[in-house]
């Protein structure tokens, strides 16, 4: 979901962090009577590969112009026959695979050791869930995404051993951008669409040549019903929004290493 034109454009910006430049240029809208801010994680032209996302720098950049929440969208594959392809997962926790990414410690070595029991914040998620069932959107209330490094998909071998651990979907987006959020004091949910069954699961819909047709008719399915889903969450629930946890947990961190 690289675009949004259903929302009306104020302005660009593109802050330079001390992590760096963001994945684009963030674009300040407003909808509903909302100011809101969108960045496409993988650039507007989709030339980021996964592993190569400026996870950190997206983050402080959408904080410095103002954002307190923040909602990911990723595409997911599914590891479980019950999640079939057009299924909305609203994540409630991430096991992660990758390697190599930047990650928390900072250029002078300096760290946190911040709680991730419960890495999605319980609050939009909650808000995210009476809004999917007021606008009549289906939605999975809970699920575990494995995050593997990309972009190559999953071999069936691989595949079979995440489903095996009883996991839900597969995604290569999610680690380090959730626990950032939390480092920065953002609160952070995210939604998985699920566009195919992972090819472990050896059902009709995977990953293949030949399915590429009908993949990219639930792909553009999902994008839809995902922007009518942020849509509604902006009009219905940023209003009443008012939660600080992620800010809560990171100012306890540091006033008990005082």
């Amino acid at each position: 979901m690289c675009s949004f034109p259903e929302l009306k454009l104020i302005s660009r910006i593109r802050p330079e962090t001390k992590y760096g430049s963001p994945s684009d240029d963030i674009l300040i809208c407003e909808y509903g009577g909302q100011s809101v801010a969108f960045l496409p994680r993988h650039g507007s032209k989709h030339t980021l590969a996964p592993h190569k996302v400026p996870y950190k720098a997206n983050l402080a950049a959408l904080r410095e112009v103002g954002v307190e929440y923040v909602i990911g969208t990723c595409i997911a594959g599914s590891l479980k026959k019950d999640i079939a392809p057009g299924s909305h997962v609203l994540l409630d926790q991430f096991v992660n695979l990758t390697w190599g990414r930047d990650d928390s410690v900072e250029a002078d070595g300096s760290f946190v050791h911040l709680p991730m029991g419960e890495p999605y914040c319980s609050h939009v998620r909650r808000a995210m869930l009476e809004v999917a069932g007021v606008s009549g959107i289906a939605i999975v209330p809970q699920g575990t995404v494995a995050v593997i490094q990309g972009p190559r998909f999953s071999t069936a071998a691989e595949s079979r051993w995440l489903s095996g651990n009883g996991w839900d979907v597969v995604n290569m987006t999610q680690y380090p951008e959730c626990y950032f959020a939390r480092e920065l004091g953002l609160c952070y949910a995210a939604i998985g669409a699920v566009t195919d069954y992972d090819v472990g699961l050896q059902e009709t819909l995977v990953i293949d040549p030949q399915r590429m047709d009908a993949i990219l008719e639930v792909f553009k399915g999902n994008v839809q019903t995902t922007k009518n889903l942020l849509l509604a969450f902006i009009e219905r629930a940023i209003p009443k929004l008012s939660c600080k946890c992620a800010s809560v947990v990171l100012r306890a961190y540091y006033e008990s290493s005082l």
